[in-house]
């Protein structure tokens, strides 16, 4: 009998080494993506670490906020963000899971923890954006119940926006 490895998701500083890992594949992935697609490039590495140095990840830590980190078969594996943006309002950000390991069902599991930490902190509702390169993306929160929505930041990046109710229909 063999046995596979299983994801684990704990909450963790949003400045722990993992993280900072984690963003760094996060930010060369999807800055990568970009610049490819639009200039036919990848990331200056001045780009990518003037991009990291900006989002040091400082809002998605309580009371306000919580960085989720997921390991695979004890291997830090990807994140989830989750920061308030109003007091019944939590905006779920940097979902990334490492390319090898997509496919595992990690995305679903941070997605859902970030939800239920978002509750925790008093939401009834989470919001997001993407851009529209990131099919994958899309395609995962449509999966997990969300739904596009208006605009609700001026995001130069984003292109789609999703919304997803926290509390159970009742019906």
């Amino acid at each position: 009998m063999t046995t596979s490895p299983t994801w684990t998701i704990t909450a963790e500083p949003f400045d722990a080494p993992a993280a900072r890992a984690l963003w760094r594949a996060y930010y060369t992935e999807v800055s990568d993506r970009y610049y490819l697609l639009h200039e036919g490039r990848r990331t200056d590495p001045a780009e990518l670490e003037r991009a990291i140095a900006d989002g040091d990840g400082a809002e998605l830590a309580p009371p306000g906020g919580q960085l989720l980190v997921g390991r695979y078969g004890g291997d830090p594996a990807g994140t989830a963000g989750v920061r308030l943006r109003a007091a019944d309002t939590a905006e779920l950000t940097r979902v990334f899971v490492r390319a090898e390991l997509r496919g595992r069902g990690g995305a679903a599991l941070l997605v859902r923890a970030a939800e239920d930490a978002a509750r925790a902190l008093g939401a009834t509702r989470m919001i997001l954006d993407t851009r529209g390169d990131l099919v994958e993306a899309r395609a995962l929160y449509a999966r997990l119940g969300y739904a596009e929505t208006e605009p609700h930041n001026a995001d130069p990046y984003a292109e789609h926006w999703f919304g997803k109710s926290l509390t159970p229909d009742l019906r």
